[in-house]
C-alpha cells in the first residue's frame, strides 16, 4: 500500500526535475532583480502595449536596468518619507510598470508589499487598509479621490499617485490625455500637501539606492486570501518562502530548457508572459511577475483581463508564450469570435497553467482544441506562496486532477472527522501541507493562525480547508471546500462535481452550484445551480436535470435553476457561493 511518507508523486516528475532543492538559498526576493539586471541589463523587462486608430501596435519598454533602478529609487523615496523595517505599504494598482517598480521598491526599502485589488469598494478598501496599518498608499489617479475618502477611517498618511498614462507609449499618451484622461476620472489637477507624484519621487531620488539590510527571514508580503468563504485574511509570507516558491516552479518548469522537450530546448529568459493574471493576487504576484522576473523573461501587460476584446488582440499580435490564467478566464478566450473563427490562434502558448479555481474538463478540451499546447491544472494557495502542485509540462496529465506535489512538498490527506488520521490512499479526506514556501501565519488572527498551522512529527502542517483525495501514482485531485459541501437528504454533494458536470452540457458558459436553505424542509439544505448560457443557445430546467441524471447521483442533481446573466466572481474568477446562497435568501424573503 503506497503512504504519504514515500512521496509517490516524485516517481512522476517529468525529466530533470529534482526531488529536492534543499538547501534553500539565504538571500531576500528582490535579489533576484538585482541578478536580472546584472546579468542582462538591457534585456526587456516589461511591455506596456496600446492599439491605437492608424497608428496600430505601440509599447513602451521598460529595461531591467529601468526597473531595478527606478525601483532603488522608489525605494529611497519611501525612505525619506518615513517607511521604517517592517512597515506595509498598501498597493492599490492594476497591472502596469508603476505596479512592478513599486513591488521591488517596498520589499527593497524593507517594507512589506499589502496588494489591494483596485476595484474593490470604498468601506472594503478601508477595511484592508485598516487591517495592515499601512501610513503609505501607492494608487492610481484614477483611485485617488476613493483614497481620499476613506484616509481620515485608516492610518494613512501619504498617498503615492500614479497616471496609467506614465507608461504608456508616447503617441497613446497624447492621446489618452486628449480623449479619456478627464473623462474617464483619471485626471487629478492638485494633489494634497502630504501626497506625492510616483514620477516626482523617481526623478528626486534617481541615483539613490536604499541601506536596508532585509534577509531571507523578514517579512515580504501581506498576501490576502480570496475571502470566497468569509473575510480575507492577510497570510504572512516572509521572503524565504517567496525565494523558495520561484525555485520550485522554476524546477519544475525546467524541463523545457532540456532536450526532453517536445518544442525543442527553449530559453525561459527568451518567453514572453502574457501578464492578464491580476498582480495583487498572489498567482499573479509570485507565478507571473517574480517569476518572470527570476527567469529574466518579458511580460506584456494586460490592465483589464475583462476586457477580453484587448486581451485577444494582445495574444494575435504578441504572440506571447506563456498564459497563466484562471478557468473563467480560458472560458472567455475559446469562446471569443476571433478564436472559436480560427482567425487568433493559441498555439504560441508552451506553457498554459490554470489555477484559482477548479478547471472544468470541458474548458480543458475546449482550450486544446483551439491548437494550443495542453492546458495544465495546478493547486496552490496564498498560504502557501502561491504554488503547491502542478501537473507534469510534458508527462502525464490527468485530467480533473491539480496534478503532482513540487519538489519538497509533503502532502497528506487527513480524516475530516479528527484532522489526524491519514486516509488511505483513493478516499477523501483534508488535504494539509507542509514545504518551505508556507506562511508564517495570518496578520493579528492568532486563533486561525493556530487552526492553520498545526506542528506534528517535527513539521509545519497548513490546513487548506479543501477537500480532496490523491490516487496510486501521487495525483491529487480538488473535491470541493470544506466549506462548500452540502447536505442533501443525509448524503454528502460536493458542488463542485455537480458544476463540472452541467458545464458539459453544450448550452451552458459557466455555472455555479450550491447549498441553499430548503424552502419547503425547515432545517435542511436543497441544491441549486445557477446557469449562465453561451450567447444564442437555449435549455430548460428539465433538459438539464436530464442531463445531470445521466452523470449523477439522484441526491447529486439540482432541482432548482436560476439563469443569470453572469456569476458573482472574485477579481481572478472565483465563483462566490455565498453570494448565490445570499441571492436566494433575498429571494425567498420576496415570495
Amino acid at each position: 500500500m503506497v503512504t504519504y511518507a514515500e512521496r509517490p508523486w516524485t516517481n512522476h516528475y517529468d525529466p530533470g526535475v529534482p526531488k529536492t532543492l534543499a538547501p534553500y538559498p539565504d538571500y531576500p526576493l528582490h535579489q533576484l532583480l538585482r541578478n536580472a539586471a546584472q546579468i542582462s541589463p538591457e534585456r526587456v523587462a516589461l511591455l506596456s502595449p496600446a492599439h491605437l486608430p492608424v497608428l496600430g501596435h505601440q509599447a513602451l519598454s521598460i529595461t531591467y536596468r529601468q526597473l531595478n533602478n527606478d525601483s532603488d529609487a522608489l525605494a529611497a523615496a519611501l525612505i525619506r518619507l518615513g517607511l521604517k523595517k517592517g512597515d506595509r505599504v498598501a498597493v492599490i494598482l492594476p497591472n502596469s510598470v508603476a505596479f512592478a517598480i513599486s513591488y521591488f521598491a517596498i520589499l527593497k526599502a524593507g517594507g512589506v508589499v499589502a496588494a489591494t485589488n483596485p476595484t474593490y469598494p470604498a468601506l472594503k478598501m478601508q477595511h484592508q487598509i485598516n487591517d495592515c496599518d499601512a501610513e503609505i498608499v501607492i494608487t492610481l489617479s484614477l483611485f485617488y479621490n476613493t483614497v481620499k475618502q476613506i484616509q481620515s477611517g485608516t492610518k494613512v498618511k501619504t498617498v503615492i499617485v500614479t497616471n496609467i498614462k506614465e507608461y504608456l507609449p508616447a503617441a497613446a499618451r497624447l492621446l489618452f490625455t486628449l480623449a479619456k484622461e478627464k473623462k474617464d476620472g483619471h485626471r487629478i489637477d492638485r494633489l494634497t500637501s502630504t501626497d506625492h507624484w510616483f514620477r516626482d519621487l523617481l526623478k528626486q531620488h534617481a541615483g539613490q539606492h536604499p541601506d536596508v539590510q532585509v534577509t531571507a527571514q523578514d517579512r515580504a508580503l501581506f498576501q490576502y486570501t480570496g475571502g470566497t468563504t468569509g473575510v480575507s485574511k492577510g497570510a504572512i509570507l516572509t521572503h524565504r518562502a517567496l525565494v523558495a516558491n520561484m525555485l520550485q516552479i522554476q524546477a519544475w518548469t525546467g524541463v523545457l530548457e532540456t532536450e526532453h522537450s517536445p518544442y525543442g530546448k527553449l530559453s525561459r529568459a527568451d518567453m514572453l508572459y502574457l501578464g492578464a493574471i491580476p498582480m495583487f493576487h498572489v498567482y499573479g504576484l509570485v507565478v507571473l511577475l517574480s517569476q518572470a522576473v527570476a527567469s529574466g523573461s518579458k511580460i506584456v501587460l494586460v490592465s483589464n483581463a475583462r476586457d477580453i476584446h484587448t486581451l485577444i488582440e494582445v495574444i494575435a499580435h504578441y504572440q506571447p508564450n506563456v498564459f497563466l490564467g484562471v478557468p473563467s478566464l480560458y472560458n472567455a478566450v475559446v469562446n471569443h469570435p476571433r478564436v472559436k473563427s480560427g482567425e487568433v490562434r493559441l498555439d504560441s502558448f508552451v506553457i498554459s497553467t490554470s489555477g484559482a479555481a477548479p478547471l472544468p474538463p470541458a474548458t480543458k478540451r475546449e482550450y486544446e482544441q483551439t491548437g494550443a499546447k495542453r492546458l495544465n491544472e495546478a493547486y496552490g494557495m496564498s498560504e502557501t506562496s502561491a504554488a503547491s502542485h502542478s501537473n507534469p509540462l510534458i508527462g502525464i496529465n490527468k485530467t480533473g486532477s491539480v496534478g503532482l506535489p513540487i519538489p519538497d512538498m509533503d502532502i497528506r490527506i487527513v480524516s475530516l472527522d479528527d484532522g489526524e488520521t491519514d486516509m488511505p490512499v483513493g478516499e477523501i479526506g483534508e488535504i494539509i501541507m507542509s514545504g518551505p514556501n508556507l506562511m508564517s501565519g495570518y496578520h493579528g488572527l492568532p486563533t486561525e493562525t493556530a487552526n492553520a498551522l498545526r506542528s506534528k512529527d517535527g513539521k509545519v502542517w497548513m490546513y487548506s480547508g479543501d477537500i480532496g483525495r490523491m490516487d496510486e501514482d501521487g495525483y491529487f485531485f480538488i473535491v470541493d471546500r470544506k466549506k462548500d459541501m452540502a447536505l442533501i437528504g443525509g448524503f454528502n454533494v460536493y458542488p463542485n462535481n455537480v458544476e463540472k458536470v452541467l458545464k458539459e452540457h453544450p448550452a451552458v458558459l459557466e455555472v455555479g452550484v450550491a447549498a441553499i436553505p430548503h424552502p419547503e424542509k425547515v432545517g435542511e439544505e436543497a441544491l441549486k445551480a445557477w446557469i449562465v448560457l453561451k450567447p444564442g443557445q437555449q435549455t430548460t430546467e428539465k433538459e438539464l436535470i436530464e442531463h445531470c441524471s445521466k452523470h449523477l447521483a439522484g441526491y447529486e442533481v439540482p432541482r432548482r435553476y436560476a439563469f443569470i446573466s453572469e456569476l458573482p466572481k472574485t477579481m481572478v474568477g472565483k465563483t462566490l457561493r455565498r453570494e448565490l446562497v445570499q441571492m436566494e435568501m433575498n429571494e425567498q424573503e420576496q415570495r
